[in-house]
């Protein structure tokens, strides 16, 4: 007991001496590990594998939420993960905002993928509740389908037309070449754009 109050000292004397940048830095790391902490893996391959929770929406079942990157249709590398999360978290520590990136492999029972990113975000709470701020961007390669759902305080600035364009004219014209990550990044940053 005595060695870890030390040891929480020594870390809380370390910490005061840092800049705020780099505490926001080792705070991003932390969440960022016991996020991905609880991730269901194959151990063989090291594929994320969807843990399905039931949550009483239309009978159907999406996975656990793992962090603002929810890659279980393995299209990102680690080093885009990586990038993306930073950017989506650092969106979210300066506005409140919060953006959260699933790719999939089906949305079955689903007939449509909007519905089906909308009722995702409202099970996992996408946003802040005070607010309604939140943003789902489901992708799923294999029906070639992409969603945007926001809250109903984020669809006051992001219209379903807005949304609509970005997939348009950002998202469809990289992954038409396979470029998913480029084609979710580029949405991902003019979305935050027209969010001002």
């Amino acid at each position: 007991m005595k060695k870890e109050k030390t040891k929480l000292k020594l870390l809380t004397s370390v910490l005061h001496k840092m800049k705020i940048s780099t505490k926001i830095v080792l705070i991003f790391l932390a969440l960022n590990v016991c996020s991905c902490k609880g991730n269901a893996q194959d151990t063989e391959t090291g594929k994320l594998t969807p843990k399905y929770e039931y949550l009483g929406i239309e009978n159907s079942a999406f996975p656990k939420p793992i962090g603002i990157i929810n890659d279980y249709g393995q299209v990102f590398t680690e080093s885009q993960r990586a990038e993306l999360s930073k950017i989506l978290y650092d969106y979210d520590m300066e506005t409140t905002r919060q953006v959260v990136v699933v790719t999939i492999d089906s949305i079955k029972p689903y007939q449509n993928i909007q519905k089906y990113a909308t009722n995702l975000g409202q099970s996992w709470g996408v946003g802040t509740a005070e607010k309604n701020n939140g943003l789902t961007i489901v992708l799923c390669k294999p029906c070639r389908e992409i969603g945007i759902a926001t809250g109903t305080g984020t669809e006051l600035i992001l219209t379903d037309q807005i949304c609509k364009e970005i997939i348009d004219e950002k998202m469809i014209p990289e992954f038409k070449n396979e470029a998913f990550y480029a084609g979710i990044k580029s949405g991902v940053l003019q979305l935050i754009k027209k969010w001002e």
